[in-house]
């Protein structure tokens, strides 16, 4: 009996041995199975991993984008706006230039109303970052603020001077809504 025992268990042995060297129709061992899968498993968890932080740095993205979007839209947003708004300003302006002071003490109340609506058509751009760019004569032309309506040679004047003031500009925060029209002294003539 103990030979029966003993035959049965180097029968199991054998049985064991058969399946942990047993070899696939490609001639590869159980272990080496095994071994395949996990690369394959651990090639697939890499790939997840990438995709995982592609999209985390896609949300990231987009969320930047949308509060540039935000600060862009709040600060830039009436832009159309205040741009239309530009030639009322021009208007009073002049109307405030032109008036003589004969007609400045014949219609005191009138002018005094348009100087008001002047002062608070100013606040208001000054409150929504509207600022005005006002060049002298006398004042380099810069091509980033100003528009050169003319050239003219001038005495007494370097090319690149400012001769004459035709419209202020205005920016809204840094971003120019309109150049302040000039005109610009060429090179002098010599007589």
């Amino acid at each position: 009996m103990a030979d029966a025992k003993k035959e049965d268990f180097l029968d199991d042995i054998e049985t064991i041995e058969a399946e942990l060297f047993a070899k696939d129709e490609e001639g590869a061992t159980q272990e080496e199975i095994e071994l395949d899968e996990l690369e394959v498993l651990r090639a697939e968890r890499d790939e997840l991993k990438d995709r995982f932080m592609r999209v985390l740095a896609d949300a990231e993205n987009s969320r930047k984008r949308s509060e540039r979007d935000r600060r862009e839209a709040e600060n830039y947003g009436g832009s159309k706006l205040a741009r239309d708004m530009l030639p009322v300003h021009d208007n009073l302006k002049r109307a405030i230039e032109s008036v003589t002071d004969e007609q400045r003490q014949a219609n005191a109340a009138l002018l005094e109303g348009i100087d008001l609506t002047m002062r608070e058509l100013v606040t208001v751009f000054a409150k929504h970052g509207i600022e005005q760019i006002a060049p002298e004569v006398g004042d380099r032309f810069d091509p980033k603020l100003h528009q050169a309506m003319f050239e003219a040679p001038v005495p007494d004047t370097k090319a690149g001077d400012i001769i004459q003031v035709m419209a202020e500009g205005f920016l809204l925060h840094d971003r120019l809504l309109r150049p302040a029209q000039v005109g610009v002294s060429s090179t002098p003539s010599k007589k």
